[in-house]
């Protein structure tokens, strides 16, 4: 059955392929200059969410994983999957315990973004942690983390010269960077600005 989108017009959709995380989709449509195309769509499962963990010294957290679509390692701030019925809140502090042991009180919601509007819908919600206190990880089997605290500078460093590639890291570090730097980096100023969520 036809459907329009925006200036696009989907005249058949297949399921190539699905998996608990992900469904793939075949589209066959009429482009916005009326020809007709294909379109491959991957549909995430998931929510993504990340999180900026800050402490009270201004230091920030990064984890160090091997992502295999890559075969390489990747420098990271706290990431992980949320139902799409669940709560991403949950899933961030869920995600913030497993990978590096720490806890936070205080929970601030940065951005929404989407993370390859070109071929898949996945949207990542992306929040701040304050008011951290350490435990230990809890990875799941197929997770090998090593994990780094660094001045959150140094983090914005490593997203400016590529030594951090992930795209939730480097928007998160530079936006947390940009609001933090109009409160000539004082983390309490910077978080009582900052509306909490629980």
């Amino acid at each position: 059955m036809s459907k329009v989108l925006g200036p696009w017009q989907q005249l058949n959709c297949q399921q190539v392929y699905e998996n608990p995380w992900l469904r793939l989709e075949h589209h066959e449509v009429k482009t916005p200059a009326n020809t007709a195309g294909i379109y491959g769509k991957i549909c995430f499962k998931n929510i993504a969410v990340g999180i900026v963990a800050i402490d009270d010294e201004g230091y920030t957290y990064l984890v160090k994983q091997y992502r295999y679509p890559l075969a390489q390692d990747s420098w990271e701030i706290p990431e992980g999957g949320c139902p799409l019925a669940g709560n991403p809140l949950d899933a961030a502090r869920r995600e913030l315990r497993e990978e590096t042991g720490l806890s936070a009180v205080q929970w601030f919601a940065l951005q929404n973004l989407h993370t390859s509007n070109s071929v898949t819908d996945e949207c990542a919600e992306v929040f701040i942690a304050a008011g951290l206190s350490q435990g230990e990880q809890c990875l799941e089997a197929t997770e090998d983390i090593q994990v780094a605290r660094l001045p959150l500078t140094e983090a914005v460093a490593m997203a400016l010269d590529g030594r951090i590639t992930d795209a939730i890291s480097v928007a998160a570090l530079l936006k947390t960077h940009i609001l933090l730097s109009q409160f000539n980096g004082v983390t309490k100023d910077f978080f009582a600005s900052m509306p909490t969520v629980s």
